[in-house]
């Protein structure tokens, strides 16, 4: 059996909207465009019929991931959660020992996670990191060019508490 996808609420939903709009936007949209470019006739030498067939391929195979994704989700509802320890949907409250900078994060699943809005991904290096840890800790994250980021954890909150900017 496949392994699980976690993922909270809102992200399960705002992944089924996107696969909506892929398939009721997108699909026919792209198949139109495949219809056009074979009117204008030969298909060995028709640029706007390959690259509308490409774009075909990466529609369906979003749609093949999104569905997979879906069928494998696990829906964990972080506002029902609590307790000192970073897991799944905590929203954690970090400040860099070297910069002195704060950030906020909150760890979701994999198709959810948005760096800019402060989603960070359960198997992010920054989340393994986290996951088990509590405030006062302090992790060391190694980054892919060999430099290393410490940080402490300010805060652990689940819920509505803590709000990510």
């Amino acid at each position: 059996m496949s392994e699980k996808i976690p993922m909270t609420p809102a992200g399960n939903a705002r992944l089924r909207e996107e696969l909506q709009r892929l398939k009721e936007v997108e699909r026919p949209r792209i198949s139109k465009a495949i219809g056009e470019a074979r009117e204008h006739g030969d298909l060995r030498e028709n640029a706007e019929y390959h690259a509308a067939k490409e774009e075909q391929g990466m529609i369906e195979a979003k749609i093949r991931d999104y569905e997979a994704a879906l069928s494998r989700a696990e829906i964990i509802d972080p506002s029902k959660l609590s307790g000192p320890r970073i897991a799944f949907g905590a929203k954690v409250r970090l400040v860099n020992a070297d910069t002195e900078e704060e950030v906020l994060y909150q760890i979701v699943g994999p198709y959810e996670a948005d760096l800019e809005k402060g989603l960070i991904s359960v198997s992010a290096p920054l989340a393994r990191a986290l996951v088990g840890k509590e405030v006062g800790d302090e992790v060391t994250l190694h980054c892919p060019d060999g430099s290393k980021r410490n940080y402490e954890i300010l805060d652990v909150s689940y819920g509505l508490r803590a709000r990510l900017p």
